[in-house]
């Protein structure tokens, strides 16, 4: 874990350096999933520090979220909806491609392409006895890696970057971070899906709603921290051994990733369009990433934060409590049908 941590200081500062958007998340990222290709020894990071930094950024989205937002929801449900069914619709047309092409079965192609959190989607597959989980997490992960590393450069000359904040680190910060923490915990133990994201939004929502509390300034070292203890774990994502697959499915999962990145590339011109919104926003709502990277870009690029968590959050419960349910059902009513046949 000492060797990631140098590993990630050394690339944030180098991408800091170079003006990259997200430095200190994307550095960490480059850094640490090359050094395993050329490094043999034990490369570790806790799941621990992940869920912490992704608290912190949850943190940083409730005492800053848009409470006026609640006013629109009418009119934003609907095009929430509508583009996470454009995104479904072209996750299923791609997994029918990647199954002709590369052979790949439906079952693990679709898996592969439905942009949901990659340990709910195993444990789906597991759960259907779906063999081919190798090639279900190279799908996943490449996705999230091409996303986190292309999105920035697609949005970083269409807003003007925020700069760091020197606000002070304040104790009431820190507390309400522990409790986003202690409430994400229990969300977890009752199995709510990404529950140390959307647990503390709606602990620090209902805060800023019903007490007169003040909402504490974020600093930048804070999201600093935030971006490195997410970025060490997803450049860990991408072992050596998922390029061991057959060059077709290696060759499929990129195409499958920079497929969903031009298709919500376009949807989103339709919601900046229809809703008045900059293209940033609109994109990183969209784009079908890593709810807590694509926050994180949007704040770092001053983008508008509270719409982006609102349709990414949306976007995982649409997947999660409708898509995945449905093809359990479709899954065993299609075995059945299979069973009867034979």
């Amino acid at each position: 874990m000492l060797k990631v941590l140098v590993l990630s200081l050394i690339g944030g500062f180098l991408f800091s350096r170079l003006h990259i958007s997200i430095p200190w998340m994307l550095g960490p990222i480059v850094f640490v999933m090359l050094v395993q290709f050329v490094y043999k020894g034990p490369l570790r990071w806790s799941g621990k520090l992940r869920d912490i930094g992704i608290v912190m950024v949850a943190t940083m989205i409730g005492v800053q979220f848009n409470i006026e937002l609640f006013g629109m929801l009418g009119s934003l449900l609907f095009y929430m909806l509508t583009l996470n069914l454009i995104l479904i619709g072209g996750s299923i047309g791609i997994a029918f491609c990647a199954n002709k092409w590369a052979k790949i079965p439906m079952k693990a192609a679709l898996l592969g392409s439905i942009p949901g959190g990659l340990g709910q989607i195993l444990i789906f597959a597991e759960e259907e006895n779906i063999k081919e989980i190798g090639i279900i997490t190279y799908l996943q992960v490449i996705r999230l890696l091409l996303v986190v590393v292309l999105v920035p450069f697609i949005v970083a000359g269409q807003t003007m970057g925020s700069a760091p904040s020197d606000a002070n680190l304040t104790v009431s910060l820190v507390l309400l971070t522990g409790a986003a923490w202690v409430c994400g915990y229990a969300a977890k133990r009752i199995r709510m899906p990404v529950a140390f994201f959307i647990a503390p939004i709606i602990l620090l929502i209902t805060l800023q709603l019903t007490t007169p509390l003040a909402m504490p300034e974020v600093p930048g070292i804070f999201m600093i921290t935030a971006q490195l203890l997410i970025g060490a774990h997803i450049g860990l994502m991408l072992k050596p051994h998922m390029v061991k697959l057959p060059l077709r499915v290696l060759i499929a999962g990129i195409a499958s990733a920079l497929a969903l990145i031009i298709l919500t590339f376009g949807s989103s011109f339709i919601m900046s369009f229809a809703m008045d919104t900059s293209f940033a926003t609109s994109f990183l709502s969209t784009a079908p990433g890593g709810l807590d990277q694509m926050v994180l870009l949007a704040e770092d690029i001053n983008a508008d934060v509270s719409f982006v968590s609102m349709f990414q959050t949306f976007r995982l419960l649409f997947i999660f409590t409708l898509v995945m349910p449905l093809l359990k059902l479709f899954y065993r009513w299609r075995g059945k049908k299979e069973a009867l046949l034979n």
